[in-house]
C-alpha cells in the first residue's frame, strides 16, 4: 500500500458554552477578540480519522491547513502535538468576515498549493456556524468526490477508500476513488490525547507574525530549528481574488443579531403528577412544539 498525502481542515472556532452579549460585532460578524477559542469538535474527529490512517500505512504524512487570525496558529501547536506532520496557517485581514462560500474559496486555493494530495478531511460542520457547507463546498471547487458524514474507514487500497457513513436511520458503507473530500461526524473515534515528547518538540512552533514579538532565544531556537516556523499564507501567497474573499466575496450578510437570555421567571418546574404533564403537553401543543 503505497503512502498517502492527507489534509486537515481545521477551524479555530469561539467556545459557545462562554458566549456573552459583545460576541457580536454591529456588522453581524463574531467579535472573536471577545470570545475564548476552542478546537472545532468535528475537525478533531477529522484529525483523529487521518492519523489512523497514517497508523495504518507507513509514510502517510497529515497536513492541518487552518484559515483564522493569528491566534489561529494554536490549532496548528495542538494539531503537532497529537500527530500531525505538518501545519499550515492561512492568515490575512483581508479574509475576516468571510461567509461559507468565501471561506471554502480561501481554503480550495491553499489545498492546491499543497497539492498533489490523496485525501483531504474536515469536520462535519463548525459549532459557531453549524452550516456544514465548506467541506462540500471545497470538494466542488476541486472537483473531486465528496463522502459525508463519514464515521469509520472499512478499507484502503492504492486507488481508492471505502468508508461507512453515519446517517439518521442507519449506516451506508459507500468507496470513493482518491482524490476525494470527506467530512467527518462526531460518531467517530474520540481525538488521541496529546503526546508528551511532541508537545515538547512543537510547544515553540510559531508563525511569522508570532515571532515578530519573539525574544533572542525564540528567534534563535528557530534558526537552528527550522521546522518549528509555521508557514503563513497571504492573500498573494495562494493567488486569491480579493473580489471572492472576506466580506468582499460573501453574499450572505447578517442584518440582526439578538442575545437571548433566559431568565428563572420563564422557567417552570412540575412534578410527576398527571394534572401537570396534562398541562404540559397541552401548552406544547398550543405552542405547536408538538402534535
Amino acid at each position: 500500500m503505497r503512502p498517502l498525502k492527507i489534509v486537515v481542515l481545521a477551524k479555530q472556532v469561539p467556545d459557545t458554552r462562554h458566549v456573552g452579549p459583545d460576541a457580536m460585532k454591529p456588522d453581524g460578524t463574531v467579535n472573536r477578540g471577545k470570545l475564548s477559542t476552542v478546537f472545532n469538535p468535528d475537525d478533531l474527529h477529522a484529525l483523529e480519522l487521518a492519523l489512523n490512517i497514517k497508523d495504518r500505512i507507513p509514510g502517510t504524512t497529515v497536513t492541518l491547513l487552518t484559515m483564522g487570525p493569528p491566534k489561529a496558529a494554536d490549532i496548528i501547536r495542538e494539531g503537532y502535538y497529537r500527530g500531525a506532520d505538518f501545519g499550515v496557517m492561512i492568515s490575512d485581514r483581508r479574509f475576516g468576515g468571510a461567509d461559507t462560500l468565501a471561506t471554502s474559496y480561501t481554503l480550495v486555493k491553499g489545498i492546491k498549493k499543497l497539492a498533489p494530495y490523496d485525501l483531504v478531511l474536515s469536520g462535519r460542520q463548525a459549532i459557531d456556524g453549524d452550516t456544514a457547507q465548506v467541506g462540500p463546498q471545497c470538494a466542488d471547487k476541486l472537483n473531486i468526490p465528496q463522502v459525508t458524514y463519514v464515521e469509520e474507514v472499512v478499507q484502503i487500497t492504492n486507488d481508492k477508500i471505502i468508508v461507512r457513513r453515519r446517517l439518521s436511520k442507519g449506516v451506508e458503507t459507500v468507496s470513493s476513488p482518491f482524490p476525494c473530500l470527506m467530512t467527518v461526524h462526531g460518531s467517530s473515534p474520540t481525538c488521541r490525547s496529546r503526546h508528551a515528547k511532541k508537545v515538547m518538540q512543537y510547544k515553540y512552533a510559531r508563525t511569522k507574525t508570532e515571532l515578530r514579538s519573539a525574544d533572542e532565544m525564540l528567534l534563535s531556537l528557530h534558526q537552528k530549528r527550522p521546522y518549528l516556523t509555521i508557514p503563513e499564507w497571504s492573500v498573494e501567497d495562494i493567488e486569491a481574488n480579493v473580489e471572492k474573499i472576506g466580506l468582499n466575496g460573501s453574499p450572505t450578510k447578517v442584518k440582526s443579531v439578538e442575545n437571548i437570555v433566559l431568565t428563572a421567571n420563564e422557567a417552570k418546574f412540575l412534578t410527576e403528577s398527571d394534572a401537570d404533564i396534562e398541562m404540559m403537553i397541552k401548552e406544547l401543543i398550543e405552542h405547536h412544539t408538538i402534535g
